[in-house]
């Protein structure tokens, strides 16, 4: 690929696990040229909708066009809130260009640390199949789940434990979006290959993580970018 192509390229920048520390967004070089902003969960600390509004109005400042979904430690309140502001991507499909579709489901699979929006594998199972019947017409589909697939580099703790979703990786076993964009378990900073899929969890924003996704020939490529903290 061209690196004329990637520079000419409809560029999105997608962060996560920001946990109320937004300040990185405004240090992120390709923010001048980005076509706006995914927001994949966790943007608050147990927050609810006053706190979330608060913290997105500072990262709306740049005039970008942002898409979010709650994750696990977002108050579920901010779900219904996101979809009255037209922002909302948890359990959405929208044309992210033409011939992209972007999908998203927030919120992750039960923890042992009870928190704000957990559900079960059947929800993530259920949502990812009616996500599936609409995003199924569109060429090329880019994933935002907060959760990560089970069993992978994105999902694996310290102990070397693996606690992501069945459902998400199964999803993307059987239906190969183009791009996976998760988070949630900030040890698993990765970027790695499933069959056709590049799945990429880019690590709490705050340590500097975040992803590239840009628009290159109709095709959807990720880069997982870090910043110097």
């Amino acid at each position: 690929m061209a690196n004329s192509d990637c520079k000419t390229a409809p560029l999105w920048i997608a962060a996560g696990d920001i946990h109320d520390a937004t300040a990185n967004f405004a240090r992120i070089p390709e923010m001048d040229e980005a076509s706006g902003i995914i927001i994949s969960g966790d943007l608050t600390n147990n927050g609810g909708i006053d706190k979330y509004s608060r913290i997105l109005a500072s990262i709306q400042s740049s005039h970008l066009p942002i898409l979010a979904q709650i994750g696990n430690m977002d108050l579920p309140a901010v779900d219904g809130w996101l979809g009255e502001k037209g922002i909302n991507l948890h359990c959405q499909c929208r044309e992210l260009a033409p011939g992209v579709a972007i999908i998203g489901i927030g919120g992750s699979t039960p923890t042992p640390m009870n928190t704000p929006a957990e559900f079960g594998e059947d929800a993530y199972a259920a949502w990812l199949d009616a996500l599936w019947q609409k995003a199924c017409k569109y060429p090329h589909i880019v994933l935002v789940s907060h959760n990560p697939p089970k069993d992978t580099p994105a999902d694996r703790i310290n102990d070397d434990l693996h606690v992501g979703s069945v459902a998400v990786r199964r999803f993307i076993e059987e239906k190969q979006p183009d791009v996976c964009i998760c988070g949630h378990i900030h040890e698993g900073r990765s970027i790695f290959k499933m069959d056709a899929t590049t799945v990429v969890n880019p690590g709490p924003l705050a340590e500097g993580g975040y992803v590239a996704l840009r628009i290159v020939k109709d095709t959807p490529v990720a880069e997982l970018c870090e910043l110097a903290v």
